[in-house]
């Protein structure tokens, strides 16, 4: 059996990304709006006429897997916990968020079932009025959470698994636990959390084989699988070399496995979203990297040290940490998410272009 010590890396190599033109999807064209207009209603809303009532708060940096796509096995440089927000700092920007409009929260990390105050900031999104409050974890220590964080209020998880084979769990993650990952899925479904779903990041030759593998998982419990594509944030190590597998290849090897199978709806992020035909559950599709739907784009991010990033491409951040603890009013921390969000680039191919890419992992950035 390998373990985390002896399993070697994915062999990745292969095709250069930046010069494949095929992968390369344009985003409508958006519409320039006057600046006055960020400031009429309660809505966050950018130049464009996008408006944002979702905010992803990474509660941390630090994780328990080294998943090969993510980062390298000995980590990356974490920043001092000094430096990142505190559980009275997150409670506060959520009950700013709140009352500019956002009505949605997901909490993530790192792994966010690592922070201690997990249970407390849920009651406090719940507290403040926001309708739907989620998380992604990569399961590891769901089991012995998912009562208290269903008695908190949280109304939906997001699991992270790319493989359902115990020797590629050890491959991607470079640890074990692909059965405490599983228990927790069980146990997740069957509590009355009311969402619960499974986020599996493709990567050709590795695990796009294992499709039929994971819809068979929603043949009986109401689960949503969600094939995500292979982004570049992982420290340099494997982007650009071979294993994209992208939205249109996964919907083409989904309907070759069940030629049968039905488009449904889903949320705004799930590019195509299916059922099949006596399955209780449902599969979505994201186009993380060739970027379709950038023009309904709807969220904030808040990385765990106080910054926002308007675009998961775009390196301009926006320090609200600084602005706390320089003894900013709620209403100039709102005008802040507002100016930064005004600045959001049209699509996440611009901001690319613009950045430097500061941060080159998802773990800093907020899964």
């Amino acid at each position: 059996m390998e373990t985390a010590e002896s399993a070697p890396d994915p062999d990745f190599s292969g095709i250069d990304l930046e010069r494949d033109t095929d992968l390369v999807r344009s985003t409508k064209t958006l519409i320039h709006k006057p600046v006055s207009s960020a400031l009429n209603g309660n809505l966050i809303i950018d130049q464009f006429g996008r408006t944002f009532e979702y905010v992803r708060i990474a509660l941390n940096e630090r994780c328990n897997l080294r998943c090969v796509y993510c980062m390298p096995e000995e980590g990356v440089d974490f920043l001092p916990q000094n430096d990142l927000l505190t559980t009275d700092e997150i409670m506060r920007l959520i009950s700013v968020l709140s009352e500019n409009g956002v009505s949605r929260i997901r909490f993530t990390g790192g792994e966010p079932l690592l922070h201690k105050d997990i249970i407390s900031l849920v009651e406090c999104a719940v507290g403040t009025g926001i309708k739907s409050v989620h998380m992604t974890t990569n399961g590891l220590m769901l089991k012995k959470h998912v009562k208290p964080l269903f008695d908190a209020g949280l109304t939906g998880i997001n699991i992270s698994l790319d493989t359902l084979d115990h020797q590629k769990f050890v491959k991607i993650t470079r640890r074990e636990g692909l059965e405490q990952v599983m228990e927790g899925l069980r146990l997740a479904l069957a509590s009355p959390i009311p969402s619960v779903k499974m986020n599996v990041v493709f990567m050709r030759d590795f695990n796009h084989k294992e499709i039929g593998e994971f819809l068979e998982l929603t043949r009986d419990d109401p689960l949503t699988i969600r094939f995500i594509e292979l982004m570049p944030f992982d420290a340099h190590q494997i982007w650009k070399t071979g294993k994209f597998f992208g939205a249109e290849k996964i919907e083409e090897e989904v309907r070759r496995i069940y030629p049968d199978i039905e488009t449904d709806s889903g949320t705004a992020t799930e590019h195509r979203i299916f059922k099949i035909p006596g399955y209780a559950g449902k599969v979505g599709i994201i186009p993380a990297f060739t970027r379709s739907l950038c023009g309904e784009c709807n969220r904030i991010r808040v990385t765990a040290d106080g910054k926002i990033r308007n675009c998961l491409y775009s390196d301009d951040e926006f320090d609200l940490k600084r602005l706390i603890q320089n003894g900013a009013t709620d209403m100039e921390i709102g005008k802040e998410i507002r100016r930064a969000m005004w600045m959001k680039p049209e699509d996440g191919w611009v901001a690319q272009r613009q950045g430097n890419h500061g941060r080159e992992s998802m773990t800093q950035i907020g899964g």
